[in-house]
């Protein structure tokens, strides 16, 4: 297994289901504690837990989520304990199931990596980079992996690698032609800081949300997490960059219609030093369209579909494959990577959709844009516009987001009926807020 981050992690349980020996390389020093660490920048970013992938880790990792609950993730009614500001409108709250864990990156990679390498004949070598693949003398199958400081047999290699995947460069070197590719470059850049809450902060709201949209390519989200803190994330596409100063964090919320997060920045003791990141491109690598494959080989995780992370995708897309890949293995281990490939691309069309289809609201995005996107855009609109008095149309809209429904629910006749009704309201949307009073870090 070539890579300890959360897709790696993930894999490595579901093939405990057939496989006795797990060996998971990675190059980073992996922490004792839930602490980030240099291989996964992202780390240090805003993270909330889908419904659907919360539901998928627990299947995989049962008591998991009691089990962040006492390390102080609070579960979060995403429906119900959410200020969502679509398109500028607020969507009415209601009590939902949707719910979710609010919790950093490293409170969750820690607790899962403690979850697999108490597993029996699971081990992770650190220290170490995978810089090839070993194989039979007709490269019809990978038999290893080769590393830096040696080689380990195998009779599967997996990479979880994540975004900066080896794979089509290996493949290369093997003779076989690299997945086609699909790129959609939306240039985010994002900054998250971390807050002290305090009693009464944004009422008894858990988190808060407004997403970039045509002409404003700016978004901002709030979510709870453990420790008793908030973290905000401000994000910009299209070159748009999020200041990390007081006084340019403060400045651009004021351009959100997002109101609970200018209280938090007027209010809240800054916890942490902001911290920026960039995302060039969603990625999707189409490995189930190659007619010729090594045996003996799989890629999963970011390596497969690297999302926009506005969109909250990629780990529930990972534990989504993770089971997968299990009933897979339980059934045989024949033809492995072209089942696998085949059914994970069913599980990424809808993410990617979803994604990608958001993203080709801005004609500064390039893609094609045919009938059936523009008119679902459109249609979304409204449906944000319709489901500030309607929670019925929120409670539609949070499951395809959470991925528990298809997109395709949204257009049953009985919500396109509940759309036209309440298209007809005429809400007024959120004005953008005043900017709070710069803070001074302490």
């Amino acid at each position: 297994m070539i890579g300890a981050s959360m897709g790696g992690l993930l894999t490595a349980r579901a093939l405990r289901e057939a496989y006795q020996k797990i060996v998971i390389v990675d190059r980073d020093a992996l922490p004792e504690s839930a602490a980030a660490r240099r291989g996964v920048p992202q780390g240090r970013q805003l993270h909330v837990l889908l419904s659907r992938g919360r539901e998928a880790l627990e299947d995989l990792f049962p008591g998991l989520t009691e089990d962040l609950r006492r390390a102080g993730a609070p579960l979060v009614d995403l429906h119900g304990e959410v200020s969502w500001h679509n398109d500028a409108y607020l969507m009415r709250r209601a009590p939902s199931p949707l719910v979710a864990l609010g919790l950093s990156r490293p409170l969750l990679e820690h607790a899962v990596r403690e979850r697999v390498t108490a597993l029996p004949g699971v081990e992770i070598r650190t220290g170490t980079e995978a810089v090839g693949l070993a194989t039979s003398p007709d490269r019809g199958r990978v038999t290893g992996v080769r590393l830096v400081d040696g080689t380990i047999p195998a009779d599967l290699v997996v990479d979880a690698g994540g975004r900066a995947s080896r794979t089509p460069v290996w493949l290369g070197e093997l003779g076989y032609p690299a997945p086609a590719e699909e790129q959609v470059r939306v240039g985010v850049t994002y900054v998250t800081r971390t807050y002290r809450r305090h009693p009464g902060l944004i009422e008894d709201l858990l988190g808060a949300i407004t997403n970039a949209v045509p002409g404003s390519p700016r978004a901002g989200i709030v979510a709870a997490m453990e420790d008793d803190r908030f973290a905000i994330a401000l994000s910009g596409m299209l070159g748009e960059e999020p200041p990390t100063d007081d006084a340019g964090m403060a400045e651009f919320a004021g351009t959100l219609p997002l109101p609970e997060l200018t209280e938090i920045l007027r209010t809240a003791e800054p916890a942490t030093d902001a911290v920026k990141m960039r995302f060039p491109a969603t990625v999707r690598r189409r490995y189930e369209r190659l007619r010729r494959f090594p045996d003996g080989y799989l890629v999963v995780a970011d390596g497969l579909c690297s999302f926009n992370p506005i969109y909250g995708q990629g780990i529930t897309v990972a534990a989504l494959e993770a089971q997968l890949l299990r009933r897979l293995v339980t059934a045989g281990t024949d033809d492995l990577a072209r089942r696998f490939f085949r059914g994970a691309a069913r599980l990424i069309d809808a993410p990617w959709a979803i994604a990608v289809g958001t993203d080709l609201r801005f004609a500064e995005v390039d893609g094609p844009r045919g009938p059936r996107v523009r008119f679902v855009n459109a249609y979304i609109h409204r449906l944000h516009r319709a489901a500030t008095a309607d929670p019925v149309l929120g409670a539609a809209f949070l499951r395809v987001v959470n991925l528990v429904d298809p997109p395709t629910r949204l257009l049953a006749p009985g919500i396109v009926l509940r759309v036209l009704r309440g298209f007809l309201r005429r809400p007024s949307p959120t004005a953008p807020a005043a900017a709070p009073p710069a803070r001074i870090a302490g």
